[in-house]
């Protein structure tokens, strides 16, 4: 990696307010970056997550905490409806709209330390496997790697790359058997992590041994309350809590959370389940400040390596976050306002030339 080069294309990033173009580059600083250098950055080696840790390592050693540190994952959909459709430019399952999007699925990973938040780790999704569907005979894909096991994967590289960290936080789409054993067993590390309604529980272990499961929905829980239950298939307990929670609409959800450490109480445990909030507002930010999806750009290998200037961007958001105490938002609403002030002194310059002429 060219990383004097990828540190003027991540900074154009977070600046520019259209596309993320190698021309548009290039036309910002034709004696320094040509077009052909942007393209040749982008069509290059892998950017990756091993990358983005090297980048961020120095950073988060800066900020990290011996206790109380926490890994939060969760996977985002950036739709592409008009762009070529490839392995990781294709059609995914979206949760929240409760359909299929053609788009980019990209898994995080972020540590929290306090206030502080920094991704040390993602995953794109590839969709590498193709099969004819026999009920509509199209052509559809498929990924031969899981969200599930790059959940694991992304956990176990933080784990080796020393992030220290005492719980692992998620929704209820990472609450797999696998997931939360290998959190349990293989880390040795508590997790707070979503359970769907439809998963079957054990009030005991007598319970469990004898084969008497019932649905989470099923149980006679208030608000707040938590119970110590055996889930079907792993073999530890855990505690369950419920907490119901008032929609933007008006409406009421009810949201149920497993977690292996039995010996904190439900509300402390929910307090730091809030903290999973943070991945929300990273996605926001690197979608609406990173250029994340104003790239055209149209090979698996440009737009992997364009993704990664944009986490990066975001990176360089949150230092810049920290040291002026600005939030992201509000530092991309004032280069744009800079911008818009440029523009005008120039169109007052032009129109004082014209009428002078």
């Amino acid at each position: 990696m060219d990383k004097e080069l990828m540190d003027i294309y991540s900074d154009y990033l977070i600046y520019q307010n259209k596309y993320a173009t190698a021309t548009g580059l290039s036309e910002l600083l034709p004696n320094e970056v040509s077009h052909d250098q942007v393209t040749r950055l982008l069509n290059g080696g892998l950017l990756d997550s091993k990358v983005l840790w090297q980048y961020i390592k120095s950073e988060v050693r800066k900020h990290e905490m011996k206790s109380g540190g926490v890994l939060i994952l969760d996977d985002t959909i950036e739709e592409k409806p008009y762009t070529d459709e490839n392995e990781i430019m294709c059609w995914h399952h979206c949760h929240t709209k409760s359909r299929h999007i053609k788009g980019v699925n990209i898994l995080s990973c972020l540590v929290r330390y306090g206030d502080i938040t920094f991704p040390v780790g993602y995953e794109i999704v590839h969709k590498d496997r193709q099969f004819s569907d026999v009920a509509s005979k199209q052509l559809r894909r498929t990924a031969s790697i899981t969200k599930n096991q790059h959940f694991r994967n992304l956990i176990e590289q933080c784990s080796k790359n020393q992030v220290l960290f005492d719980y692992v936080l998620a929704d209820n789409w990472f609450g797999a058997k696998e997931n939360l054993d290998y959190i349990h067993h293989d880390l040795k590390k508590f997790f707070i992590i979503g359970l769907k309604a439809n998963r079957t529980i054990a009030l005991s272990k007598s319970d469990k041994i004898a084969g008497k499961f019932q649905q989470v929905s099923a149980l006679d829980m208030e608000d707040g309350q938590s119970k110590a239950v055996w889930l079907k298939g792993n073999s530890f307990p855990i505690t369950l809590i419920k907490k119901v929670f008032k929609n933007e609409d008006g409406s009421t959800g009810t949201l149920y959370l497993a977690s292996n450490d039995l010996s904190t109480d439900a509300q402390s445990l929910y307090h730091i389940y809030q903290k999973r909030w943070q991945i929300e507002v990273y996605h926001k930010s690197i979608k609406q400040n990173a250029s994340l999806a104003k790239s055209p750009t149209k090979r698996v290998r440009s737009q992997s390596n364009h993704i990664f200037a944009s986490i990066m961007a975001f990176c360089k958001l949150q230092m810049l976050q920290l040291a002026t105490a600005v939030n992201h938002f509000a530092l991309k609403y004032k280069l744009l306002v800079i911008s818009n002030l440029a523009a005008m002194k120039e169109l007052q310059n032009l129109r004082s030339k014209s009428s002078t002429a």
